[in-house]
Protein backbone atom coordinates (compact mmCIF):
# COMPACT_ATOMS: atom_id res chain seq x y z
CA UNK A 1 0.00 0.00 0.00
CA UNK A 2 1.30 3.49 -0.83
CA UNK A 3 2.58 5.04 2.38
CA UNK A 4 4.83 7.98 1.56
CA UNK A 5 5.93 10.53 -1.00
CA UNK A 6 9.15 12.38 -0.21
CA UNK A 7 8.62 16.12 -0.63
CA UNK A 8 12.41 16.54 -0.84
CA UNK A 9 12.73 14.18 -3.80
CA UNK A 10 9.43 14.75 -5.64
CA UNK A 11 9.70 16.92 -8.76
CA UNK A 12 5.93 17.28 -9.23
CA UNK A 13 5.84 15.43 -12.57
CA UNK A 14 2.50 13.78 -11.65
CA UNK A 15 3.50 10.55 -13.40
CA UNK A 16 2.25 8.63 -10.36
CA UNK A 17 -1.19 10.15 -10.86
CA UNK A 18 -1.26 9.11 -14.51
CA UNK A 19 -0.13 5.49 -13.95
CA UNK A 20 -2.22 4.64 -10.88
CA UNK A 21 -4.93 2.18 -11.96
CA UNK A 22 -7.18 2.97 -8.98
CA UNK A 23 -6.92 6.78 -8.89
CA UNK A 24 -5.28 6.94 -5.44
CA UNK A 25 -3.64 10.36 -5.93
CA UNK A 26 -4.85 13.91 -6.38
CA UNK A 27 -2.72 16.62 -7.96
CA UNK A 28 -1.51 19.27 -5.54
CA UNK A 29 -3.11 22.66 -5.94
CA UNK A 30 -0.69 24.81 -7.92
CA UNK A 31 1.65 21.90 -8.64
CA UNK A 32 4.02 20.12 -6.31
CA UNK A 33 3.83 16.86 -4.39
CA UNK A 34 0.75 14.79 -5.23
CA UNK A 35 -1.65 13.98 -2.40
CA UNK A 36 -2.36 10.40 -1.34
CA UNK A 37 -6.11 11.01 -1.36
CA UNK A 38 -7.58 7.50 -1.42
CA UNK A 39 -5.02 5.25 0.24
CA UNK A 40 -7.57 2.51 0.89
CA UNK A 41 -8.01 2.16 -2.88
CA UNK A 42 -4.32 1.25 -3.35
CA UNK A 43 -3.86 -2.27 -4.71
CA UNK A 44 -0.14 -2.40 -3.88
CA UNK A 45 0.71 -2.79 -7.56
CA UNK A 46 3.90 -0.68 -7.24
CA UNK A 47 3.12 1.15 -10.51
CA UNK A 48 3.66 4.56 -8.90
CA UNK A 49 6.92 3.63 -7.16
CA UNK A 50 8.32 1.84 -10.20
CA UNK A 51 7.59 4.79 -12.50
CA UNK A 52 8.77 7.60 -10.20
CA UNK A 53 11.86 9.03 -11.97
CA UNK A 54 13.40 10.33 -8.71
CA UNK A 55 12.61 7.43 -6.32
CA UNK A 56 10.37 9.65 -4.18
CA UNK A 57 7.69 7.06 -3.37
CA UNK A 58 7.39 4.15 -1.00
CA UNK A 59 4.83 1.40 -1.39
CA UNK A 60 4.81 -0.91 1.62
CA UNK A 61 4.23 -4.60 0.93
CA UNK A 62 1.02 -4.42 2.98
CA UNK A 63 -2.66 -4.63 2.12
CA UNK A 64 -3.78 -2.17 4.80
CA UNK A 65 -2.34 1.19 5.86
CA UNK A 66 0.60 0.98 8.25
CA UNK A 67 0.15 2.39 11.77
CA UNK A 68 1.52 5.90 12.27
CA UNK A 69 4.43 4.60 14.37
CA UNK A 70 5.39 1.88 11.86
CA UNK A 71 8.75 1.70 10.12
CA UNK A 72 6.71 1.89 6.90
CA UNK A 73 5.79 5.49 7.80
CA UNK A 74 9.29 6.63 8.88
CA UNK A 75 10.52 8.61 5.86
CA UNK A 76 13.94 9.39 7.34
CA UNK A 77 14.64 5.74 8.15
CA UNK A 78 13.39 4.51 4.76
CA UNK A 79 15.64 7.03 2.99
CA UNK A 80 18.66 6.28 5.19
CA UNK A 81 18.52 2.52 4.71
CA UNK A 82 17.89 2.73 0.96
CA UNK A 83 14.34 1.40 1.08
CA UNK A 84 12.75 4.56 -0.34
CA UNK A 85 12.45 3.94 -4.09
CA UNK A 86 14.14 0.55 -3.80
CA UNK A 87 11.58 -1.30 -5.92
CA UNK A 88 12.58 0.77 -8.94
CA UNK A 89 16.25 0.11 -8.18
CA UNK A 90 15.68 -3.65 -7.92
CA UNK A 91 13.96 -3.56 -11.30
CA UNK A 92 17.09 -1.93 -12.69
CA UNK A 93 15.20 1.17 -13.83
CA UNK A 94 16.99 4.50 -13.74
CA UNK A 95 20.31 6.01 -14.75
CA UNK A 96 23.25 3.70 -14.16
CA UNK A 97 21.12 0.71 -13.16
CA UNK A 98 20.99 -2.66 -14.83
CA UNK A 99 17.83 -4.78 -15.07
CA UNK A 100 17.88 -8.37 -13.75
CA UNK A 101 19.09 -10.85 -16.34
CA UNK A 102 18.21 -14.22 -14.84
CA UNK A 103 15.05 -15.87 -13.59
CA UNK A 104 16.66 -16.21 -10.15
CA UNK A 105 17.19 -12.44 -9.98
CA UNK A 106 13.56 -11.81 -10.97
CA UNK A 107 12.29 -14.24 -8.34
CA UNK A 108 14.46 -12.50 -5.73
CA UNK A 109 12.75 -9.16 -6.51
CA UNK A 110 9.43 -10.80 -5.73
CA UNK A 111 10.83 -12.46 -2.60
CA UNK A 112 10.43 -15.94 -4.04
CA UNK A 113 12.90 -18.80 -4.35
CA UNK A 114 11.91 -19.87 -7.85
CA UNK A 115 9.55 -22.25 -9.58
CA UNK A 116 8.95 -25.72 -8.24
CA UNK A 117 10.78 -28.22 -10.40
Amino acid sequence: MIELISAERCIGCDLCIRVCPTDVFDAAAGGGVPVIARQDDCQTCFMCESRCPVDAMYVAPLRTPAPADSVHRDLDRLAADGTLGSYRARLGWGHGRRPPRTSEQLYAIAGLTGPER
